[in-house]
Order: structure tokens, then sequence, then C-alpha cells
């Protein structure tokens, strides 16, 4: 029998059994639906962080204080106060770091900002005045603060284009007063919309002196981060390393293990994510393929009830001249042609979803969301699913196959 006639056997035969196949193969089509989902916001979510963390630029660098962490738990190592005024004025002597082109120390909180009535929870960022090239930002109404204003404290702020809209409307906010942590503070400057860049959205940012945010807004007198520029690509490595030099000099550090603090280049900030969106993206389409699994059995037990019930269907092929083989061989293929009609089905479910998914994502959380449909996973899915039919389908097809005509012939 060749595998042309196997193939209209065994259609045939899921043809006339169309709601039970198309049960059959549901575990099937949730489970490469859900792996087709979960890769493309993966990716997604990774493009996304890539591109934040670009937009600072490959000479940026970041110095953190508190032990680098390395896993969840060790988050809050990083919340100390090791980076200080001394560390600060060090870095700023070109003969410790002669590479550092800019460098800008940073504190930040959230808090509502409230005027008159209205009132908006805004993300409070105490900054230099530096921070427009640093950060990439233009002044849509106004100017950004001086170095005088930060060296001053002054009680100046320029906001996003989110709180502006919140608490003023179409009346122009400049000039006027906002309240924020019980101080009145005065807007110089509006930000255009320009959702998200590195780690804050300056749509819903306050920016202010940093000198003036940890006065008035924290109670501090030490820094959450130093953002650093070196002065050229090639320089990174040894702009990196006498930054080191310099803070352990400076905290008299002789052990680097014992470091209080630690750098981060954009290339380790986006090797690091990249490594664990692709750790949890395989984590949770390894919980997905779960439904595969289960599917199968469900199709192997499918595939014996269809076995009995076409018992004697089997005894009058076998008579009138069908081989063991053909006979398996018809049982394998309704098995692989179920799942890989199932895999064909969750791979396109999965791609209106994943695309849903990105459409509410950039409506809603406000995110520069792209839709990236993920082939290799397409690719996976298809043949797990088609490799699912072969391997749960051989018991039930080699127990066809097995049955004696004469006694199949005899099966009521």
């Amino acid at each position: 029998m060749t595998i042309k006639n196997s193939l209209k056997t065994a259609l045939s035969g899921l043809r006339s059994h169309k709601s039970r196949s198309l049960l059959t193969i549901l575990g099937i089509v949730i489970g490469i639906t859900s792996i087709i989902l979960i890769m493309s916001i993966g990716q997604g979510a990774q493009d996304l962080i890539l591109g934040e963390i670009q937009g600072l630029g490959s000479k940026t660098i970041a110095v953190i204080p508190g032990r680098e962490p390395h896993g969840p738990t060790d988050i809050a190592q990083t919340l100390t106060s090791s980076l200080k005024e001394r560390d600060l004025a060090l870095l700023l002597r070109k003969e410790n770091a002669p590479t550092i082109k800019e460098i800008m120390p940073l504190v930040f909180t959230s808090g509502t900002a409230a005027y008159g009535e209205e009132t908006y929870a805004a993300t409070i960022l105490g900054v230099s005045e530096k921070a427009p090239k640093i950060f990439n930002l233009n002044i849509e109404n106004g100017s950004f603060f001086t170095e005088d204003d930060v060296k001053g404290k002054s009680d100046v702020v320029v906001i996003g284009y989110k709180v502006a809209n919140e608490l003023f409307g179409a009346s122009d906010p400049l000039g006027e007063k906002i309240k924020l942590k019980g101080k009145n503070f005065r807007i110089v400057g509006v930000l255009p919309q320009k959702g998200q860049v590195s780690f804050f959205n300056f749509d819903e940012i306050a920016l202010m002196p940093y000198s003036t945010a940890q006065q008035y807004i924290l109670g501090i007198k030490y820094y959450n981060r130093f953002i650093v520029e070196a002065d050229s690509d090639e320089s990174v490595d040894r702009t990196v390393e006498d930054i080191k030099s310099t803070l352990r000099a400076s905290h008299e550090i002789t052990d680097p293990e014992k470091d209080d603090f630690f750098v981060q280049t954009s290339s380790d900030l986006a090797s690091t994510f990249k490594s664990v969106t692709n750790v949890l993206t395989l984590l949770l389409t390894s919980i997905a393929a779960i439904s595969l699994v289960v599917g199968g059995i469900g199709i192997m037990n499918i595939m014996l009830v269809a076995v009995t019930e076409r018992t004697r269907e089997i005894g009058l092929r076998k008579a009138l001249g069908a081989r063991g083989r053909d006979i398996l061989q018809q049982f394998l293929l309704e098995a692989v042609i179920l799942t890989a009609i199932g895999g064909l089905m969750g791979i396109f479910f999965g791609a209106i979803l994943s695309f849903a998914a990105g459409i509410a994502i950039t409506q809603f959380a406000g995110l520069n969301w792209h839709f990236t449909f993920p082939f290799f996973g397409a690719f996976i899915g298809l043949t797990i699913s088609a490799a699912i039919g072969l391997i749960f389908g051989i018991y039930p097809a080699r127990q066809a196959s097995l049955k004696s005509p004469i006694e199949a012939l005899r099966y009521e």
C-alpha cells in the first residue's frame, strides 16, 4: 500500500469523526499557542529592554552602590549609602580618571505631585544640569535648571508630558508651583512626550536638582547612582578600571571581593538582561510544553479507542490483503496528521494572541512595544507536535497492526 493511499485512508478516518478529532488536538493547540505567546512576549520584552539600554549610548557607565546582585534576593544589597560627595569629587579630578567626559550623580524616589485638587503619582529624579545631554532630552516649554540651581538647592522642577497633562490639562504649567513631599516647587520646564529612556519613563517624571532632592525630598547625603560618560568607545574599559581604583582608594578597600559598589557598562547591562529574559522565556516555555505531553497522552487514548471501534474495518482490510505495516502506517499517519493540524492551529492562535498582547501593552502600559513573531518557536512547535503524534501514535498503531483478521471480523 502506497503512502498516498495510506494518507487518503487516514484523512477519511479523521473526517468521519470531526468533533472527536478536534477535541483530541485541543491539548496540542493550547500547548503550541502558549509556547508561541510566551516566546513572542519574551522576545518583545528583550528587544524593549535592550533598546532602552542602548538608548543611553555605548559610552555610558553606571556606578551603583552596594555589592553586585547575582539574583533577585540580592537586590537589597544595592540599597546602601556607599557613594558620597567625596567619591564624586575624586572622580571629577582628571588625574584620577582622565577619560571621564561627563559625570552626573543621581537620586530617585516616587511621590505624589499635587496642584490644587489634582494629584499624580510621579517618579522624582534628582539630577544635575547635564541630564538633558546624558538622557538626550529636549525642553518643549521653558528651560532646564542650571548649575547655579544645583549649587543653591533651588526649589525648581521640570515635569514630564503626562504629569503636565494630568495636573494642568490645557493650561500652561510654566511658572506654577506643585507640591512634592509637602514642599512647593516652581515649574521651570516641561518635557515633550518622550516615553521610556533607560529605566525611567520621562512622561511620568519630575526632575529637580539632585542637591534639592537630597535635602528636601529624601533627607540623605549620599547618591543612588553615578552616571558616567567616557570620552570614547575605546576608553570605556580604562574608565571602568579608573573608577574602580579611585573608589577602592576612597573607601580603603584592598580586596576587590569586598567592594561596596559595582560598575556596569551598557554592554554589561545588555548581556545581563538578555541572559535573564532568555532563562525566563525558556522556563515558561518548558512549563507550557507540559500541556503538549498531556495532549499526546490524550491522542494515544483516543487512537486506542479508534482502533477498538474500527476492529472490523481492520479485519476486513487484512482479509483483502492489507499487511500489518499498512495498518501501522495508516494509524501512525492519523496521529501525526492530528498533531500537525493542532500545531498549525496553535501557531495561528499564538500569533493572533501575541499581536493582540503587543497592542494592549502599547496602549495601556505606554511602552514602545514591537510585535515579534518567533519563527524558530513556530518551527520547533510544529516539529514537536508532529513528533508527539509519532511517539504517542506508535502503540495504538502497533495494536491495530497486530490484530488477527479472523478475530477482527468476528468482533461485534
